[in-house]
């Protein structure tokens, strides 16, 4: 079995880069809405650390539960590449799984937000001199 990089990765990596590219400023916006500005290095900062913490979490978990069926399976005497597929099948399945609850968690909790009832009031670009 061989794999080529340009048919079987390349499409794949430029998905997750422009995905990446177009999803990152965004939710980084709707992180950072309503911050005071005096606080938005320590929010900023707070986003961030909670991402890669979040991921390198993520990682870590699906990679444990991938090779903890892998194995299981290799043991009960499936063939290699099968075992490992399988592995890989269950962590797919989990991260689709906890994308799709993010998604229900971010549109049952983030709400529009409410437009103003009043009139902005509208200062003089000049003032009078008497």
């Amino acid at each position: 079995m061989h794999a080529s990089y340009v048919s079987d990765l390349l499409p794949a990596m430029l998905l997750l880069g422009a995905g990446a590219g177009l999803a990152f400023p965004v939710l980084m916006a709707l992180a950072m809405r309503g911050v005071p500005q005096s606080d938005a290095g320590l929010a900023s900062g707070l986003v961030n650390t909670t991402a890669q913490v979040g991921g390198a979490l993520g990682l870590a978990v699906l990679a444990t539960v991938s090779a903890s069926r892998s194995n299981h399976l290799l043991h009960s005497g499936h063939p290699f590449f099968s075992a490992l597929t399988d592995g890989y099948h269950l962590s797919f399945l989990i991260g689709a799984g906890l994308v799709v609850a993010a998604i229900l968690v971010a549109l049952t909790v983030l709400r529009p937000a409410r437009a103003a009832t009043h009139e902005p009031r509208l200062e003089p670009a000049y003032s009078e001199v008497r």
